[in-house]
């Protein structure tokens, strides 16, 4: 029950026929699949570790940006929801160009095509354009979708018992530039200073630098390609039981409730986490932090959001999708009273509140990944990661874009409790998803 048979007996059948020989000695050989599948993993986390610094820089400074070349905080938000508006496109186009050619173009086309959006920003910046930076922000999306995209390569040729741990390996490297971005902005900022463009600027140098660097390990390094090697196995897995039994396999095949689950709580922990994470910035502004104690706190959420990876992977593999997605409503419940009723002036009662709003993304993301990669197959498995991702991007942009409206006619307090409520309402439905099965 809710499973749909998505196979096609003679196409895939003419596929494993047309398959190189390099292909097929990896679809024959267990050991050289276990061999790609570890340097998937490394090229994967080089990557990634460039792709985290990339992403920290939006993050960190798109909001006061905005701010700075606007002069009001009602539209602090909109870089954040400009970024992950574009990131959205870019994960369906990103999605369907891994669907058709492998993971290698899908990522290092996002990867590249971020680069350039930052070096987009750049030029906003100089030039005082708000038109180009709304551009530039949407095209430096990109990397922010390529960065999360990257995380299921490492799951292409993993078994069950592995997918959230190959998530979180992936996750786990972005920790490293993600944690150092923010940390540099002061650095950023002078060294922009230094070649005659705004401060704020200055960390979309590093972000482009970033981009392009993890674009080209993929698009040099990432071969042969997982999710091709990947098919290629299924298709031949599937020939094989057809063989040997006279009837068509079900090996292909979508669980659509499973997918809508892990569309679910992918969704609302991202909503609730870029909501809160973007008004946080102007919050501390408003009660006198400078701009490296901005960093500092931003640097610590983000540091939540990737390096307990590797532990959640585990957990997620070992006691189950379900525990976890429950756990990440549960912490981000906590998140959002913690930093609706801390004082504005305790750095340290904000630090907690963003490190629980990280980990209760952490915990959401990868058992939520972990749910839609059981719940597919590599006849659809792209181009379906592609398509969810998407809907992760806009209840993000969605977050990023009322975040700022709602501060301006609430409170910060307001809306930091008012997402933590809202993540509530993944548990009854992971629950309930569960209880199906």
């Amino acid at each position: 029950m809710g499973r749909l048979n998505v196979g096609n007996k003679s196409g895939d059948a003419a596929a494993l026929e047309d398959q190189p020989a390099w292909l097929q000695s990896y679809v024959e050989s267990p050991e050289k699949q276990r061999a790609l599948y570890k340097r998937t993993l490394i090229i994967v986390v080089l990557s990634q570790i460039f792709g985290g610094a990339g992403l920290a820089a939006g993050i960190t400074v798109g909001a006061l940006l905005a701010k700075d070349m606007l002069g009001t905080d009602s539209v602090a938000g909109l870089p954040t929801a400009l970024f992950t508006l574009g990131s959205a496109g870019a994960a369906l186009i990103v999605g369907r160009i891994s669907q058709r050619l492998g993971r290698r173009a899908g990522l290092a086309t996002g990867f590249l095509a971020g680069g350039i959006g930052a070096i987009g920003v750049i030029l906003s910046a100089v030039t005082n354009n708000i038109y180009m930076l709304f551009a530039s922000l949407l095209i430096y999306g990109a990397g922010s979708a390529t960065n999360l995209q990257a995380r299921y390569a490492g799951t292409d040729l993993a078994n069950a018992k592995q997918r959230a741990t190959a998530v979180s390996i992936a996750m786990v490297s972005t920790t490293f530039g993600a944690v150092a971005g923010p940390n540099l902005v002061e650095a950023m900022g002078e060294f922009a200073l230094s070649i005659g463009v705004p401060a704020l600027s200055g960390p979309f140098i590093l972000a482009a630098a970033a981009y392009m660097i993890a674009g080209l390990v993929l698009l040099f390094f990432l071969r042969p390609d997982p999710f091709v090697v990947a098919r290629a196995i299924a298709i031949a897995e599937r020939k094989a039981v057809e063989g040997s039994t006279g009837i068509q396999a079900e090996t292909y095949s979508t669980d659509r409730r499973g997918i809508a689950v892990a569309a679910l709580v992918m969704v609302l922990t991202q909503l609730v986490m870029v909501a809160i994470m973007t008004m946080t910035p102007v919050h501390m502004g408003h009660h006198g932090h400078g701009l490296s104690a901005v960093g500092m706190i931003i640097g610590f959420h983000i540091g939540a959001m990737y390096l307990p990876s590797l532990l959640t992977g585990i957990l997620v593999d070992k006691i189950g999708r379900t525990v976890m997605a429950v756990a990440s409503g549960v912490t981000l419940l906590a998140s959002g009273v913690l930093a609706a009723f801390a004082p504005g002036e305790s750095m340290l009662l904000l630090t907690i509140a963003l490190i629980l709003l990280g980990l209760g993304w952490n915990f959401g993301l990868i058992s939520g990944t972990a749910l839609l990669v059981d719940a597919t197959n590599p006849a659809n498995r792209a181009k379906m990661q592609g398509t969810i991702d998407v809907m992760v991007a806009l209840s993000g942009a969605t977050g990023g874009m009322l975040s700022g409206v709602v501060v301006a006619h609430s409170s910060y307090g307001f809306l930091s409790l008012a997402g933590g409520i809202l993540s509530l309402v993944l548990i009854p439905f992971v629950i309930w998803s569960s209880r199906m099965k």
